[in-house]
């Protein structure tokens, strides 16, 4: 199987890193974000606002830095001596990435539109909003959720716990 040589992982982990830090610190972003709704009382701005976080969640951000998360793993799985399931705590990031790649496929990025699409059909009425609300809160909580996750996954990637007895006297990378 071909390898990819030193120089190019480390280009190649520079760009993981990098994709890493726009998913995360994007999603960081967003639960920021919903605190700027507080004392809104103007439906321009409160659309605004929804507008933003899903702009910053689905065209520049968020998404892109988890695909590119995902694409520049599995490059360095394919190509290196990491492979895709020979740790456990590789097999734990695997996990993690897909099944948040998912839950924000299907569960928050729905929210969120949701979210928008009500203020900016109704606007600051949004705030009274029995639907609004729940998207909101459910989108906040899991959204947190999510982003600790992701953190905690950052440092079992630095530290890679439940390593081999065999991989213990490796240098760590």
């Amino acid at each position: 199987m071909v390898k990819i040589k030193a120089k190019g992982l480390k280009w190649l982990k520079g760009f993981h890193m990098i994709a890493v830090s726009c998913w995360v610190g994007g999603a960081f972003s967003l639960i920021l974000l919903y605190f700027l709704k507080n004392g809104v009382d103007n439906s321009g701005v409160l659309y605004g606002i929804n507008r933003s976080i899903h702009h910053v969640d689905i065209a520049v951000i968020v998404i892109p830095g988890a695909f590119g998360s995902l694409v520049t793993g599995l490059i360095y799985s394919a190509f290196s001596n990491w492979g895709f399931f020979k740790h456990k705590w590789m097999i734990f990031k695997w996990i993690v990435t897909v099944a948040a790649i998912l839950f924000g496929t299907f569960f928050l990025g729905p929210w969120e539109t949701n979210m928008m699409e009500i203020s900016g059909k109704i606007g600051i009425a949004s705030l009274n909003d029995p639907e609004y609300l729940y998207n909101e809160k459910v989108n906040l909580i899991f959204g947190i959720i999510q982003v600790l996750v992701l953190m905690v996954t950052i440092f079992v990637s630095i530290f890679k716990p439940w390593r081999a007895s065999k991989d213990k006297n490796q240098p760590i990378k």
